[in-house]
């Protein structure tokens, strides 16, 4: 692949979740240019294997490169969790040396050492993320005194993604699911939202949760950690394209994303089909 030029920071999601990811990382870096690129036509990723949620995502950080991206950001934790490594440390130095590629998972885990008293984490997550264990791994990493339990959500997502996130029907599962985080555990005193259409469900996650427990959305940490990483790595920060603008592209038809990304990306919302 030849060398990269300035081109657009290119954020990538199985689905929608990662437009909130967009929304923080616009409100927090607003000058910047940026690609959306969302796997509609092959989500969700929670319940793949590995190999395929590696296979998936690769092929979208190739079609970013592609579009002149430097910087690719993984905002979608199943793919963080399953895929993010493999392509850090076995693809770029093959594929674009000069090219990033980063996660959410991280930047998340980093911000616990300065929110959770007790040292007692839950995350709630998809299945995928869960079954990778990576924010137990990345905790016992830079906190290993502190105690995580995983929890999988398997209904949120569809119920997000079926436009029920603000009826009646999504209160069962969100109560269902946040008892049995802290019936697990008792001391728990953070609840970190480990999938990026959680977010979504904020209003009905807060009126469940007892009070004096912090929940941790990834938005605005992963948009704090980016202006970290530009500030540092000058290099990759000059290629990132200035125009305060956006595109977005899906694996969708477009008009079947559009009204539902509008919903995620507190705008509206106009993409462009592409294959993957």
């Amino acid at each position: 692949m030849k060398p990269a030029e300035q081109g657009p920071i290119g954020v990538f999601d199985s689905g929608y979740g990662g437009l909130t990811i967009l929304r923080e990382i616009r409100r927090s870096l607003p000058g910047y240019s940026y690609l959306y690129l969302g796997d509609n036509a092959r989500a969700p990723y929670g319940t793949r294997s590995f190999d395929i949620v590696y296979d998936f995502t690769l092929s979208a950080v190739k079609r970013l490169f592609e579009e002149g991206c430097s910087l690719v950001i993984l905002a979608c934790n199943t793919a963080s969790a399953k895929a993010l490594r493999t392509i850090q440390q076995r693809d770029l130095p093959r594929l674009a040396p000069d090219r990033r590629v980063l996660g959410v998972i991280r930047p998340t885990v980093e911000a616990l050492g300065s929110v959770s008293r007790t040292g007692h984490i839950a995350v709630l997550a998809t299945p995928g993320t869960v079954a990778s264990q990576s924010y137990t791994l990345e905790v016992g990493k830079l906190y290993p005194e502190m105690k995580i339990s995983e929890h999988a959500c398997p209904m949120w997502v569809p119920l997000i993604e079926n436009d029920e996130a603000y009826g009646p029907g999504a209160d069962y599962f969100v109560k269902k699911y946040i008892d049995r985080a802290l019936d697990n555990d008792p001391e728990t005193d953070t609840i970190v939202l480990g999938c990026t259409h959680y977010p979504l469900l904020l209003p009905k996650i807060l009126k469940v949760v007892p009070e004096g427990i912090r929940i941790l959305s990834q938005g605005s940490l992963v948009a704090a950690s980016l202006s970290d990483y530009l500030g540092r790595h000058k290099e990759i920060d000059s290629r990132c394209a200035r125009g305060a603008s956006v595109r977005y592209l899906t694996t969708e038809q477009a008009s079947r994303f559009d009204h539902l990304a509008s919903l995620f990306a507190g705008e509206e919302v106009h993409s462009e089909r592409i294959a993957l």
